[in-house]
């Protein structure tokens, strides 16, 4: 049966919002928005921290000159003396290669002759200076100690100026189009001393570049200077260690992916020797950190004093990749991952490794960003198929299950196929969609909500009606002072009530709830002024005087919430009635001055009231919902009821007035004022409120864990848990001197 014109254009026009919504997200993905990029980076991290990769004993060593070794063999940089005395030594033991995450890039300022020349300025006939000058230079013994050795050098990239070009030991293969702008570039190369360099089996780049948040979450495995192709060290100690030749470089038209055609592709993945590694398009290699292990690193000062036997060094360094770097204070090369804010620069380099060697890799193909688009596209029309049929309250239940599902997904797709699948975009879009659509539907409410309250404006009290009737000379404008009391009653979340009820049913509904409510009102000799809506506004002593004004309002309002509770009780059974599950109601108490009598033009006019005192009534009314009681009064009311149950709840700044207010909640009358165990608690309130004031803190939050255990018979709860969190705040980051103990109220 299709639908009513009416309800189509309706339904349209819900929808409408909401496409809006989901194309702009999807705008947003293809542009790349900063920083849900990064929310997403993060998201990353958060998975590598709960489920780190697991530590296999791989074939990587890390060589650690840390402070212990610095403290034994001299600060740094040591000679290079022992440095070969280093390699010598890893070589020895048969380590399959020595991988340098240092740059010797100066000679060496202990050769003999430098010293030599040093003596020679101070005292030019200094004996023995010949003699010094003719021994072996200690940068030439190290290059005889590298040559015919598995070692690697490392080099620093930098966008200085040109200086210095950097060269591979061994040549790259490219399958497909030459990798083109993705690949990082750099104009210049801090490059180790010729002698080194030359004599060196391999030499790779040290350089890690980190997110825009510094953080490496992966590693370039190859650079770009001019033309020329770089390997990074990592990869260049695998390639040594198998004495491969050449890199094979795939990219996205040389590997089956999409892309052909292009005058230049991405990088898909590089092969050297036996091992196949999955890259970004820019030849990064996606991090799997492990947490700290001490079994991979190894002090360089155990290697250099003999602590080891030729045995134990064996067993550590035979037929590993060892990659020496500092890590004493004051020479370490910090980074940040996602495990650690403060890691070795050369871990990353031998975590790397590992992966390459152990085959566990984090993937991110480039058809992910396709697939979560998808996600977004089939996400959004879902909600916004669903959302003009199920509701705000259901809508919601619905797009909460479909957050979840896609981060559950993501996260299982992370823990089972190491696959980084971006949930932020989805996720957004279940959100945007459904707040965009929801919202309309509140707007489209509160049109509705208006037209009630237009229609119930028309009508006067019964009271009213007698005395212009007695006496129709009061239709003139003008008003008079008294002090009078007033109330204010709202229906909580009525909006969210009434979106799935059509305008007929929330008219019968309010006709239920608003007949008992002013029933009460008039039997406890109120004038009811006006319904705004849900809400009731009604006071006392005005238009006939009434001695027990204060008294009848608190007793009208008690009884207010008793009868909602019969409501609650019979009326959801009833099937002539809508009534939307249970209705609470907050309501406002305050006395004082007011003008009171005839409002408006002339053309109409309205028996009402204006003044400070009905404003503070309708705060006190919203303030309701923060302290969680169904009633709250001002200060002077309180003080005119002495014999009812009331606390007092807290000074407060309402919104649009200086002067802050001491709030009350009014919880019963006589009978409950003196009931034991109303009397113990309100005697622990007061000393809760007293060392709150005081700022004792350890008092405070003392007692207002013991109130909240005996709050749940006068519903209180919220009460004292939002002073358990005050405290908290409080005592964890203290007021200044001039505190007032004012609370300032940011909402009507």
């Amino acid at each position: 049966m299709p639908l009513p014109r009416w309800m189509r254009s309706e339904w349209l026009a819900t929808m409408a919002p909401g496409a809006v919504a989901l194309l702009a997200v999807l705008a947003l993905q293809f542009a790349g928005f900063a920083p849900l990029e990064r929310a997403g980076q993060l998201l990353f991290d958060t998975y590598q921290r709960a489920a780190p990769r697991g530590y296999e004993d791989a074939p990587v060593r890390v060589v650690d000159i840390d402070e212990e070794s610095i403290r034994r063999f001299g600060q740094w940089p040591w000679p290079r003396t022992e440095v070969a005395r280093l390699i010598q030594r890893l070589t020895d033991a048969g380590a399959a290669v020595v991988a340098l995450d240092i740059v010797f890039s100066e000679p060496d300022r202990t050769s003999p002759a430098r010293i030599a020349e040093q003596l020679r300025q101070l005292d030019p006939e200094a004996p023995g200076l010949a003699e010094l000058s003719r021994l072996p230079d200690n940068d030439d013994l190290l290059a005889r100690t590298m040559a015919g050795r598995p070692v690697v050098t490392g080099f620093f990239l930098t966008n200085d100026a040109r200086r210095a070009q950097a060269v591979p030991k061994a040549g790259f293969a490219i399958s497909g189009t030459a990798p083109g702008s993705a690949v990082p570039a750099y104009r210049n190369a801090v490059l180790p001393l010729p002698g080194l360099e030359a004599a060196a089996a391999g030499n790779g780049s040290l350089t890690l570049s980190g997110d825009a948040d510094s953080i490496i979450r992966s590693t370039p495995l190859i650079a770009r200077q001019g033309d020329q192709l770089l390997p990074a060290l990592s990869i260049e100690a695998l390639r040594v260690a198998q004495g491969a030749g050449a890199t094979l470089v795939k990219t996205s038209d040389g590997s089956g992916s999409l892309g052909g055609g292009r005058a230049e592709s991405d990088v898909v993945s590089l092969k050297v020797g036996q091992f196949e590694v999955p890259t970004t398009a820019e030849g990064r290699l996606w991090m799997y950190y492990t947490e700290p292990r001490p079994e991979r690193v190894v002090p360089a000062w155990k290697v250099q004093s003999g602590a080891l036997s030729p045995e134990a060094l064996q067993d550590a360094f035979a037929g590993r990749i060892v990659f020496i770097g500092t890590g004493a204070i004051g020479l370490r090369d910090l980074v940040s991952t996602p495990v650690s804010s403060r890691e070795m620069g050369v871990m990353v380099h031998a975590q790397a490794a590992e992966q390459m060697i152990l085959g566990r890799f984090l993937v991110r193909p480039d058809w992910a960003p396709g697939l979560e688009r998808a996600l977004v596209l089939a996400l959004g029309l879902v909600l916004l198929l669903a959302l003009p049929w199920l509701g705000a309250a259901r809508g919601a239940l619905l797009g909460a299950v479909l957050a979840a599902a896609t981060l559950a997904g993501s996260w299982l797709a992370f823990r089972r196929e190491l696959f980084l699948l971006d949930p932020t975009y989805p996720m957004l879009t279940v959100l945007a969609v459904y707040v965009t659509m929801t919202v309309l539907t509140y707007y489209r409410e509160e049109r509705r909500r208006s037209y009630i309250h237009a229609a119930f404006d028309r009508y006067l009290s019964p009271e009213m009606v007698r005395r212009i009737a007695a006496d129709p000379g009061q239709l003139e404008l003008g008003g008079e002072e008294r002090e009078m009391t007033v109330l204010f009653c709202d229906v909580r979340s009525f909006s969210r009530m009434s979106e799935d009820m059509a305008p007929s049913e929330i008219i019968r509904f309010l006709i239920g709830f608003l007949t008992p409510m002013c029933d009460i009102l008039l039997a406890r000799k109120a004038t009811i002024d006006k319904f705004i809506g849900d809400a009731i506004l009604a006071f006392w002593n005005a238009p006939l005087e009434d001695p027990e004004q204060y008294e009848n309002a608190a007793r009208a309002a008690l009884a207010m919430v008793a009868r909602l509770d019969a409501l609650n009780a019979e009326m959801p059974g009833r099937a002539d009635q809508p009534w939307p599950g249970q209705v609470r109601i907050g309501i406002g108490l305050n006395a004082g001055p007011c003008c009171v009598g005839n409002m408006g033009s002339a053309q109409r006019l309205s028996y009402s009231l204006i003044g400070d005192t009905v404003n503070l009534a309708s705060r006190i009314e919203g303030l309701t919902k923060l302290y969680g009681v169904p009633i709250a009064m001002g200060g002077a009311l309180a003080a005119r009821l002495p014999g009812f149950a009331s606390l007092p709840v807290d000074l407060v700044r309402v919104v649009g007035r200086d002067r802050p207010e001491d709030v009350h909640a009014l919880l019963g009358d006589e009978r409950l004022a003196n009931d034991p165990a109303f009397r113990a608690l309100a005697a622990a309130h007061g000393h809760m409120l007293a060392a709150f004031r005081a700022r004792d803190w350890t008092v405070a939050a003392r007692l207002a864990d013991r109130l909240a255990a005996q709050a749940a018979p006068f519903g209180l709860e919220q009460l004292y848990h939002l002073y358990r969190d005050r405290i908290a705040r409080l005592a964890a980051d203290p007021p200044s001197e001039d505190w007032d103990m004012v609370y300032a109220a940011t909402e009507k």
